[in-house]
């Protein structure tokens, strides 16, 4: 069959401030699953490609796709929508994937007649043995991860799919079937790659856990590398980006695809996440050693009572050393704040803010807590009527979509001050013209304060 997977075209702030997109991997592993199973598939990257709905109509109309496949977040939903609705006019078994649908299966079927189906969670096999129950013309009842409207009306959810334990098994995403040349930064080309799935923390705002399940899962050191040696050797990659919700879960298996790399010869930057009570002085010198540019970290408040509301499971004064162990030793840091909690006053979010600034990382990003489908956060909301609007479009994590004991008006105010408070220093400009990075801080400050602007207008 003829399948067309489809990452809908967007608003994206990643793109508009920093004017670059991420391969989606998810339609990529997909894709190769299908392919290694002798399907023809199609990947159509609208944010690389700058694709217009037109555009994708005239794509499946003239390949002739049999099934489309969206992808979608909770922020990108109507747009995913959009692309289903002109895939089933044109003919097409319209299928939707993603974190979003992933929690609202049975409400988008009931919503949307012109959605046949919504593939949960992990979707490699669920959508493989989707793709053979149509072509035999069966009625997909034992296909796991799936979600879907029978011919009587009545919309059927199957039991979730168990996560793959050997994710070594799975073949290397699809890349020949993404604009590789597209995906460039500050002259870099770049790569994403995924290395381990599932996440045991509990966090509240997350729904990484409920996705892909508690139980951490990781390629081999081998097959990490060999993906890494394939995308330089391929794609002439410079850059790669580890997606991982905690690349460092597995201290040994850093260790180990640090020493792969060594053994091999490799010379690539690369960035990835970590928890700050995952973070160590030997951990942080072998990633250094072996190419490591950024650490991204959760901090996430300068309250430890929000903290332990958020259930981080971590302290202040881990973040602190976090931060600086990586200044030590050389490695740039990003980490992340959220402003309003629901029970968060003004008095604690101003102590993150100001916590921000003394942790001083070389980037910070600052967000307001949305609870998106799927998460405790979420669950929460619903039960105590705090959710100011279910228009997702909204829920982009800068827009307030949720009661707090803030002001709409207050919290916009202060996601405002977060990001001028932080990047406005004399010492942080200072530093930045020291690290000969001002050209860059100055273009991506200008942009971030220019899409802020827009929000809190909005």
């Amino acid at each position: 069959m003829k399948i067309l997977l489809v990452a809908p075209p967007a608003r994206s702030a990643i793109k508009e401030v920093l004017g670059v997109t991420s391969p989606p991997l998810g339609l990529a592993y997909i894709a190769s699953v299908l392919e290694n199973n002798g399907e023809d598939v199609k990947i159509i990257d609208s944010l690389a490609e700058n694709c217009t709905l037109y555009d994708i109509k005239r794509e499946i109309d003239s390949w002739g796709a049999d099934i489309v496949g969206v992808t979608s977040t909770t922020p990108t939903f109507y747009d995913a929508l959009k692309v289903a609705k002109i895939a089933k006019e044109s003919g097409a078994v319209t299928v939707l994937g993603g974190p979003h649908v992933t929690f609202t299966a049975k409400e988008t079927l009931s919503n949307y007649s012109f959605i046949d189906y919504v593939v949960r969670g992990e979707g490699e096999f669920t959508m493989l043995e989707l793709v053979r129950s149509i072509k035999k013309g069966e009625e997909p009842k034992s296909v796991l991860g799936l979600s879907y409207r029978a011919k009587s009306g009545v919309i059927k959810e199957n039991r979730p799919r168990p996560p793959l334990m050997n994710l070594d098994a799975l073949p290397m995403p699809a890349y020949h079937l993404l604009p590789m040349s597209k995906y460039t930064f500050q002259g870099y080309r770049f790569a994403t790659m995924v290395t381990s799935r599932g996440c045991p923390f509990k966090c509240v705002f997350c729904s990484s856990s409920r996705i892909c399940g508690k139980r951490w899962r990781g390629y081999s050191a081998k097959r990490v590398v060999n993906e890494i040696e394939f995308l330089m050797d391929r794609y002439k990659i410079k850059f790669i980006e580890f997606l991982d919700d905690t690349f460092t879960f597995d201290k040994n298996r850093v260790k180990e695809i640090c020493n792969e790399m060594a053994n091999r010869g490799i010379d690539v930057m690369w960035t990835c996440s970590s928890r700050v009570n995952l973070f160590n002085r030997e951990l942080a010198f072998r990633i250094k050693d072996a190419g490591c540019q950024v650490v991204y970290f959760g901090v996430e408040s300068g309250s430890q009572r929000i903290l332990n509301l958020m259930k981080k499971g971590i302290t202040l004064e881990q973040s602190v050393k976090a931060i600086r162990l990586a200044k030590e030793v050389g490695i740039n840091t990003v980490a992340s704040f959220i402003l309003g909690m629901p029970d968060e006053s003004v008095e604690e979010a101003n102590a993150t803010i100001e916590f921000a600034t003394r942790l001083n990382p070389d980037y910070a990003q600052f967000t307001i807590c949305t609870p998106y489908p799927g998460t405790e956060l979420y669950n929460y909301a619903v039960k105590h009527n705090l959710l100011l609007t279910r228009d997702w479009s909204k829920y982009d994590a800068l827009t307030p979509v949720m009661k707090t004991k803030i002001s709409v008006r207050k919290l916009r105010e202060l996601l405002a001050k977060a990001y001028f408070k932080f990047y406005t220093r004399l010492s942080y400009i200072f530093d930045k013209i020291r690290k000969r990075e001002f050209v860059i801080f100055r273009k991506g400050l200008g942009a971030v304060w220019n899409y802020i602007k827009a929000v809190i207008g909005a």
